[in-house]
C-alpha cells in the first residue's frame, strides 16, 4: 500500500537538526496519556479514564484520560483563541507555517521506530506495515502540505471597465477531526496537514481503541513550536466527545473517517447545529474487475493484498472480485495458493504479515458474515475460522461462487474475507460492479488500455486503479461517490475543503 510520494529530505529548513537514529521502545515508554489542550497535558474534567488494549495479546497497555463535552468545550475555546485575528498563528506568514510542518515531519522521522511500535501495539497491525507504510505515508503527507502553505492564493477578475474583483482563500476556522482506529496515525496526518497548511486550528478526537500515537503527536506538535491551541487532542468516545465535536456551535468544519452510519449522524448533527462544513470518508464495498487478458499473477496478488491488507480492516478493501469466466477457476486456484503463504502471528515479528482484528465486536461481526456466506451457498475455498479459541486472529478467508444477493456481497465486512464472482461480458461486470450503495474505489486488471479507460469511465467510484491496488499518494485526491462520502482528502483538492473563498469587488475610477 503506497501512501505518499516525495523524498523525505525535501524542504528541511536549515535550522532544523537532522533526526537522530531510532531507539528501541517498550510499553513503559508510553508517556502521553492525558488530554492535550492549549499545548498542555490535562486531566479529564470528570476524572475519568479508559483502558486501551493490545489486540494481539489482550493485555492492557495503559489508561488514557477520557474527554467528554466539557473537555471538548475547553479544546474548542483554545483553538478559537489561537485562530483569532492578531494571534501568533494568524500573524505567522505562510512560509513559516510550512517550516513548522516540515519540522513536525522531522520529529516524526526521529521517532518513527517508537511511533511504529506503539501503532502496532495499539492496533495489532504488523510492525513492518506500521513502519514502512503508515509512518512513511504520514511523513510524506506532512511534507506535501508543508510545500502548499505559501501557494494558496486567489485570482484577480476584470469584470468590465468599472469593476474589478479579487478572490481570497481564507481559513475555515476551527476544524474538528474525528479519526478511525484502522489507520490512526496516517488519518491524523490526512486531517491536520491540509488544515494547518491553510491556517486553520484543529481539535482532534482519536478513536477510543487506538489513541496512543495521536497523543504522542501532541508532544511533537508542541516540540515543533506550534503556538498553543493550534492543535488540541481529546481522546474519548464517539457518543460523548465525538458528538460534542459534531454538535459544537464554535466548530466550523468536521472531517470524519469511519462508517457510513456514523457519517450520517455527523452530517445530521452538523446541519442541526451551525451548518458546519463536513468532509466524510466512509465505507466501501469495492469491486475489482479481472479480465482474461490480464497479467493473472499480478491480478491475484494485488486483489488479495487489497482484500487482506491490515486484516481486511480498510475502507478500500477489495471485497468484490469479478473474474472473467474463462479464467475464473485458475484465478481461484492461484488465490488459494497465494493465501497459504500469508504468515499469521505476532505483529511485532518481522515475518508476520497478518495480525488480529481490532476487538471482539469486530471479530464477532466478521465471523457472523463468514457464517452467512456458508449458509447462503457461497463456496468456502480457504480459511473461514479463528486461529484459536482465545484470540482475535481470523484466518484469511476466500469464498467463490458468490452471488450478488448474499450478505457477504452487499455488506462491508471490514475483515479478511475475499469474495470472488464470475462474469461473462464487460457490460455485465460494469453493471454488477456499480450495483452498490457504496462508491469509494475500484480496480481493473487488463492488458488493454482502451478497455481500462473505457471501463474506468463507467465505474461509479471516486478512485479507479488500473493494474494496481491501494496505490494512495499524498498528491492524489481520495474520496467516494454515493454513500462512501462527501468531499476529498489529499492532493490539491483537499485544500478547498479547508478554505473559504471571499470575493472582494472594487469600483474603478474612470480614466480621464
Amino acid at each position: 500500500m503506497n501512501t505518499a510520494n516525495g523524498t523525505k529530505e525535501n524542504g528541511r529548513s536549515e535550522e532544523t537538526p537532522a533526526p537522530g537514529p531510532p531507539q528501541p521502545v517498550h510499553i513503559q515508554d508510553i508517556r502521553f496519556t492525558k488530554i492535550f489542550i492549549d499545548n498542555k497535558w490535562v486531566q479529564s474534567s470528570r476524572g475519568r479514564t479508559f483502558a486501551t488494549f493490545n489486540p494481539a495479546t489482550g493485555c492492557k497497555l495503559c489508561e488514557v484520560e477520557e474527554a467528554d463535552e466539557e473537555d471538548v468545550d475547553k479544546a474548542v475555546a483554545a483553538a478559537k483563541a489561537a485562530g483569532r485575528r492578531g494571534s501568533a498563528w494568524q500573524r505567522m506568514d505562510a512560509c513559516s507555517r510550512g517550516k513548522l510542518l516540515h519540522r513536525l515531519a522531522d520529529l516524526v522521522e526521529r521517532d518513527r521506530l517508537l511511533l511504529a511500535t506503539v501503532e502496532t501495539l495499539d492496533t495489532g497491525k504488523p510492525f513492518l506495515q506500521s513502519l514502512f507504510i503508515d509512518l512513511d505515508g504520514s511523513i510524506k503527507t506532512l511534507r506535501y502540505y508543508a510545500g502548499w502553505s505559501d501557494k494558496i492564493h486567489g485570482k484577480s477578475l476584470r469584470v468590465d471597465e468599472s469593476f474589478m474583483s479579487i478572490t481570497k482563500h481564507e481559513p475555515v476556522g476551527v476544524c474538528g477531526a474525528i479519526i478511525p482506529w484502522n489507520f490512526p496515525l496516517l488519518m491524523f496526518m490526512w486531517k491536520i496537514a491540509p488544515a494547518l497548511s491553510c491556517g486553520n486550528t484543529v481539535v482532534v478526537k482519536p478513536a477510543e481503541q487506538t489513541p496512543l500515537t495521536a497523543l504522542h503527536m501532541g508532544s511533537l506538535i508542541k516540540e515543533a513550536g506550534f503556538p498553543a491551541g493550534v492543535v488540541n487532542i481529546v481522546p474519548g468516545f464517539g457518543p460523548t466527545a465525538g458528538a460534542a465535536i459534531a454538535n459544537h456551535m464554535d466548530i466550523d468544519k468536521v472531517a470524519f473517517t469511519g462508517s457510513t452510519e456514523t457519517g450520517q449522524l455527523i452530517q445530521t448533527a452538523a446541519a442541526k447545529s451551525n451548518l458546519k462544513r463536513v468532509t466524510l470518508e466512509l465505507g466501501g464495498k469495492n469491486p475489482c474487475i479481472v479480465f482474461a487478458d490480464c497479467d493473472l499473477q499480478l491480478a491475484v496478488e494485488d486483489t488479495q493484498t487489497g482484500a487482506f491488507y491490515n486484516q481486511g480492516q480498510c475502507c478500500t478493501a477489495a471485497s468484490r472480485v469479478f473474474v472473467e469466466e474463462s479464467i475464473h477457476d485458475q484465478f481461484v486456484r492461484l488465490s488459494i495458493e497465494n493465501a497459504k503463504k500469508i504468515v499469521v502471528g505476532d505483529p511485532l515479528d518481522p515475518l508476520t504479515s497478518h495480525g488480529p482484528q481490532i476487538d471482539q465486536q469486530q471479530f464477532d461481526k466478521i465471523m457472523d458474515l463468514i457464517e452467512s456466506g456458508k449458509k447462503e451457498g457461497a463456496r468456502l475455498e480457504y480459511g473461514g475460522t479463528p486461529v484459536s479459541n482465545k484470540s482475535l486472529f481470523i484466518q484469511p478467508t476466500i469464498f467463490s461462487g458468490v452471488k450478488d444477493h448474499m450478505r457477504i456481497a452487499k455488506e462491508e465486512i471490514f475483515g479478511p474475507v475475499q469474495c470472488i464472482f464470475s462474469f461473462q461480458s464487460q457490460e455485465e461486470a460494469i453493471r454488477r460492479a456499480n450495483s452498490s450503495r457504496y462508491g469509494l474505489v475500484s480496480a481493473i486488471f487488463t492488458s488493454s488500455m482502451d478497455r481500462a479507460l473505457s471501463v474506468s469511465a463507467a465505474l461509479e467510484t471516486g478512485t479507479v486503479w488500473i493494474n494496481c491496488y491501494n496505490s494512495l499518494h499524498a498528491q492524489t485526491p481520495f474520496g467516494g461517490y454515493k454513500m462512501s462520502g462527501i468531499g476529498r482528502e489529499l492532493g490539491e483538492y483537499a485544500l478547498a475543503e479547508y478554505t473559504e473563498v471571499k470575493a472582494v469587488t472594487l469600483k474603478l475610477k474612470e480614466a480621464v
